[in-house]
């Protein structure tokens, strides 16, 4: 399979720094595109990102840039690694500079507001002549950028352009597995981030550690409910994208997503959290757009439910998870994928 020549990377947030940091660590030499251009100046000057992955050098191969003329024109390859409410902004605007044979690459877990759309839905839209796949799994920026080993997922419906993918962008330390559901990876890298506040809220009440592995495993229960009623495959939620994620990113002391579980759990206010990060916690918009999804489907998702009542109704966290413990007794086979295979939702 051909290698890639000339890589971007759209999106100079964290990671889609640690991205950049590992292609120029495999010998490409990708262009960086940062929305804030002064950023880009100082990413270029000092060499590093200051603002969002501070401490890790970037090597000179990496060419930071403002501009998104610059990081596309000519790429074989280009990796969006925005924010998922402005996936589709971006790539629209990235339109007239992504030709049918650049590869597209999304690496934004998490669903725009629109539809709502999982990223590949939206690249199928903007860009439809473009090879397209998607990059998820148990991933913390820092780490990846460190060079500590990790493991992800790429998927997309083409076999051959997720081998390709596999073949060129892994490394010892960065293993990547291939898989044909994306509609599964894709559910699974967004729907983790809602269930990792939930997690950060029951942490910051001190509930335990039962609590804490017993939210995380009904929570993968209820991603692989709706996974499975809007096409995906059960065996992808038991993967890298499903239950590594899910653990990671309500495990980790990293995740964004369950320090603002634990910051809500501890009075603070969603809005003064929000503004004193950079750092976007995907869950929050996602938790709405999920149960958008889950309400067409007619799929019950009580824990999603009771996170967006915390982050949108103002309903105390304490009450949110009391609701959870009092629903009613039912059997663990029954209110999982029996129910969806069997038509009984």
């Amino acid at each position: 399979m051909t290698a890639f020549s000339t890589v971007a990377v759209i999106g100079g947030g964290g990671w889609g720094t640690a991205l950049a940091v590992h292609l120029s660590r495999l010998g490409l030499a990708p262009r960086l595109w940062v929305h804030d251009a002064e950023l880009a100046v100082r990413i270029h000057s000092r060499r590093e990102n200051p603002c969002y992955l501070p401490g890790v050098p970037l090597s000179p191969s990496i060419t930071p840039t403002g501009e998104l003329a610059e990081a596309l024109n000519g790429a074989d390859l280009a990796i969006l690694a925005v924010p998922s409410h402005v996936f589709r902004q971006v790539l629209s605007a990235a339109g007239r500079w992504i030709s049918p044979k650049t590869t597209l690459l999304s690496a934004t877990k998490g669903l725009d507001g629109v539809g709502p759309h999982r990223m590949s839905e939206i690249m199928t839209q903007l860009a439809p002549e473009s090879p397209a796949a998607v990059l998820s799994g148990p991933t913390f920026a820092g780490e990846v950028a460190e060079g500590r080993p990790a493991a992800a997922v790429v998927a997309a419906r083409d076999p051959d352009v997720g081998g390709r993918l596999q073949q060129h962008l892994s490394s010892r330390e960065f293993r990547l597995y291939t898989n044909r559901d994306v509609i599964g990876v894709e559910l699974g890298g967004a729907i983790k981030n809602v269930m990792a506040i939930g997690t950060g809220l029951a942490d910051g009440l001190g509930l335990g550690e039962n609590a804490r592995a017993a939210l995380i495993t009904r929570g993968l229960a209820e991603i692989t409910r709706l996974g499975v009623a809007l096409g995906a495959a059960p065996l992808t939620f038991a993967g890298l994208a499903g239950l590594g994620d899910l653990v990671l990113t309500c495990t980790g002391t990293l995740s964004r997503n369950r320090n603002l579980g634990l910051a809500l759990a501890a009075g603070k206010r969603l809005d003064d959290v929000q503004s004193g990060s950079r750092m976007v916690a995907e869950g929050v918009k996602t938790a709405a757009s999920v149960l958008t999804l889950a309400r067409r489907a007619g799929v019950p998702m009580p824990i999603c439910q009771e996170v967006a009542a915390v982050l949108f109704e103002g309903k105390p966290p304490r009450e949110a998870l009391s609701a959870l413990l009092q629903r009613e007794f039912r059997a663990e086979e029954e209110s999982s994928l029996n129910r969806i295979q069997s038509g009984r939702r």
